[in-house]
């Protein structure tokens, strides 16, 4: 049995539970699964035997609950400081946690609009001007961080760490809604796209069973 227990929402549906997740893959932390099925009769009761939110992920330790994905992100980071969940550089990771935090108060439109869908595929999706507004400012926070913080690897700010686990959904989305990236961006998506824990996430949402009922 693994020090922490992981408990999280339909693959290809749970936006918030693949942050949680591939932030812990990535770091290298062994963690117990545990899939709440989402949209059933017992969702539900099943989410508040875990946490008193009855909301995914959870992140259990023993005796501690976490359930808030920032603090679960956190306490990751806590947890395996040599895994660099936040930068090293102090303006650097000042910076991460602020977009970070964007990304966890903002961009309602497009999370709205754009559900989180990993196996489904859209030819033709039409944003509106809000979502569109939410695209272009994600695509200029992705060209900031890069510029300047980016330059020692592929991501956000060089290596993996807590600010490209919260995009993840987003990346995700815009592939599912066929969302058109400049170059920069585009190389930044395919990178986040191509870490195995996301193909393995990508790849275990395709499999399983669950619809939910708004694709019904």
């Amino acid at each position: 049995m693994a020090r922490f227990t992981l408990v999280i929402g339909s693959k290809n549906y749970s936006s918030w539970s693949l942050r949680a997740w591939i932030a812990a893959r990535q770091a290298g932390i062994e963690f117990d699964e545990v899939v709440v099925p989402l949209d059933t009769a017992t969702t539900r009761e099943s989410l508040l035997s875990h946490s008193p939110a009855g909301l995914v992920p959870v992140l259990k330790d023993g005796a501690i609950t976490i359930w808030e994905s920032l603090a679960i992100l956190e306490y990751l980071a806590e947890a395996a400081p040599e895994k660099h969940l936040w930068p090293a550089d102090v303006p650097a990771r000042a910076h991460a946690r602020t977009v970070s935090l964007e990304m966890h108060a903002g961009f309602m439109a497009l999370r709205q609009a754009c559900p989180m869908n990993c196996r489904k595929r859209c030819e033709t999706f039409e944003l509106t001007a809000e979502t569109r507004a939410d695209v272009e400012r994600i695509s200029a926070l992705w060209r900031d961080c890069r510029t300047r913080f980016g330059g020692g690897g592929e991501f956000l700010f060089g290596a993996f760490t807590n600010a490209d686990a919260m995009y993840a959904p987003v990346v995700s989305r815009f592939v599912t809604y066929g969302v058109a990236l400049d170059p920069p961006n585009q190389a930044y998506a395919d990178a986040v796209m191509a870490l195995p824990a996301m193909q393995d996430w990508i790849s275990a949402g395709a499999a399983e069973p669950v619809i939910d009922k708004y694709e019904i």
